[in-house]
């Protein structure tokens, strides 16, 4: 997600009409932006469908918190549409005609983070040669929605809990403390209750952040929202390399509906774009969708973990990292714990920072080198990952 601060009054307008009289097709409120062409640049995802039940309980719940102040936390994987359903509530709120700054806490170092959230003044540091405010100033009198809050660093964690109990901000290398009047809206695809229990997510802001809480459930858990999508970035599409009308083949409404979207709404914007792009005669049949391999396929063989004589012979402790990431769906708990007991009592010697590396290298590997879904796989911070990761020599 890039940095931007826009004015979603004009763009909420036309998606509050959709949303009051969406089409008999998808039968359910649709969210999309005024000109998908235009904003699809800086959010791939460029709609939300309430046609599921889940859903329309979830468009219920928005529509009688949305127009209280109140701090607001979205949780949900990656790609299902968070960042809309922040823009859903600005634009519900009595905050609309004002300012909707987007940022991503992930994007930024631990040395600019401060900087960039609360400002800094002149002289703060070197290269500092004219004051700047930060986000929270520049959403005075809007909404701040702050994406992938679990990566704040603990101590810019501290400056937050305070900006929200105070209701102010200190610039960096000031002592003048500003006022600012700003709904805070917070979003992660990490589990925020465990990160306090591993010690890596403070307690206070976790609670401070969830007065309202709003789960956002991946698309294959609400398979009625696939299909009102579908046409709608069909549409999208089709305008875009003018291709007239297109229909969507029987066969690849089975299988979209099949498909467990791993990449949830993102992904599937992705697959219809490149469905329009191949298909043949204004009709997209199952196999413009590029989804084969994935349907229903036949569970893996179970992999048996090295006993203690493989252990004994001096076995590559990356066989067991690797097999385990790689089987986790198949392989016991207790049976993974075995293996690495028999490593211990086989009286090798253990490197236990090789191991971490190894572990968190296949798990990288099996999550398609993808840092967001291996973050949460290992159940890491997005910093903390990329570390582990520069120290294993995956990434510069």
């Amino acid at each position: 997600m890039e940095l931007l601060a826009h004015n979603f009054s004009s763009d909420f307008a036309r998606s509050a009409h959709l949303a009051r009289g969406a089409s008999a097709d998808d039968d359910g409120a649709l969210v999309a932006f005024r000109d998908p062409q235009q904003m699809s640049l800086l959010v791939r995802a460029t709609a939300f469908v309430f046609a599921d039940p889940r859903s329309r309980q979830l468009h219920e719940l928005i529509e009688r918190i949305a127009p209280s102040e109140a701090t607001v936390l979205i949780t949900g994987e990656t790609g299902t549409g968070k960042e809309l359903i922040a823009r859903h509530v600005h634009g519900l709120s009595g905050r609309a005609e004002q300012t909707f700054v987007a940022i991503n806490c992930g994007a930024f170092s631990e040395t600019l983070v401060e900087s960039e959230l609360f400002g800094y003044e002149k002289g703060a540091f070197t290269g500092a040669q004219q004051g700047k405010p930060g986000w929270f100033e520049t959403a005075s009198g809007g909404t701040l929605f702050l994406d992938e809050i679990g990566d704040l660093p603990l101590a810019m964690q501290v400056k937050l809990l305070r900006v929200l109990q105070e209701r102010e901000v200190v610039r960096l290398g000031a002592r003048r403390a500003i006022p600012i009047d700003v709904r805070l809206i917070a979003a992660t695809n990490v589990d925020l209750a465990e990160a306090v229990r591993a010690g890596r997510f403070r307690e206070d802001l976790y609670y401070r952040l969830q007065v309202i809480g709003l789960p956002l459930r991946p698309l294959r858990e609400r398979p009625g929202d696939i299909m009102p999508l579908t046409r709608h970035f069909m549409a999208i599409y089709a305008q875009r390399l003018h291709l007239g009308e297109v229909e969507l083949g029987l066969d690849a409404q089975e299988a979209l509906l099949a498909y467990p979207w791993p990449g949830n709404i993102r992904e599937l914007e992705n697959v219809i774009h490149r469905a329009l792009l191949v298909c043949r005669s204004g009709v997209v049949r199952s196999e413009d969708l590029s989804l084969s391999g994935w349907h229903r396929a036949p569970a893996a063989a179970p992999v048996s973990v090295p006993g203690p004589e493989a252990w004994a012979g001096g076995a590559d402790i990356a066989y067991a990292a690797h097999g385990a990431a790689a089987q986790d769906d198949v392989l016991a708990a207790e049976r993974f714990a075995r293996a690495w007991q028999a490593l211990l009592d086989s009286g090798e010697a253990v490197e236990f920072e090789a191991m971490q590396q190894e572990l968190v290298r296949a798990a990288w590997e099996r999550n398609e080198r993808n840092q967001v879904r291996t973050a949460k796989h290992l159940n890491l911070s997005r910093n903390i990952l990329r570390t582990f990761l520069k120290k294993a020599g995956a990434i510069d």
